[in-house]
């Protein structure tokens, strides 16, 4: 089995990344490399899981007061005043199930101690549902904080964060 190792994105990495969000399109949103660009240009978190020589998988997050137009940013941005929010991780379907979304979760953690951001937030669709997704975060101390109704009342969203931890440990 290849070790995997994240490391913050390179533009070089790009075209991966967009190919493997378009492989998960359902559980995120379209993506091509001009939307990647202002993404990775907004984010505070962008980092990729490499097996070998291979992009396996990607996560972005943005911090709070940048100019993301986003419902669910913005819905978190009326609520909390610091937090970093999971805008999307995609993991390759040939990787899932090796731990990456974990290896991911702990250094995102790590990352915002390191940072002084007390809270992490993200959405997961509850209609249809994502049980995987409801599941893992739960697993990684993620709380509902509230739901949204998208797409003209056809999608139920479930707005998580983490659990406020100490920024100092």
């Amino acid at each position: 089995m290849e070790q995997i190792i994240i490391r913050d994105a390179l533009e070089k990495d790009f075209p991966a990344i967009v190919k493997l969000n378009a492989d998960q399109v359902e559980f995120t949103s379209d993506m091509d490399v001009a939307r990647l660009k202002l993404l990775d240009s907004l984010a505070m978190y962008h980092r990729v899981a490499i097996a070998g020589d291979r992009v396996v998988a990607f996560m972005l997050a943005m911090k709070d007061n940048v100019h993301y137009e986003n419902d669910n940013y913005y819905w978190f941005s009326e609520r909390y005043d610091s937090f970093l929010y999971i805008d999307r991780i995609v993991v390759a379907a040939g990787f899932q199930g090796r731990k990456i979304g974990t290896m991911f979760y702990e250094d995102i953690f790590q990352f915002a101690r390191d940072n002084r951001i007390p809270l992490i937030t993200c959405e997961i669709n509850s209609v249809p549902p994502n049980e995987r997704s409801l599941t893992f975060h739960a697993k990684h101390g993620f709380e509902e904080v509230g739901e949204r109704w998208l797409d003209k009342n056809k999608k139920v969203s479930k707005q998580v964060a983490r659990c406020r931890f100490n920024a100092q440990t």
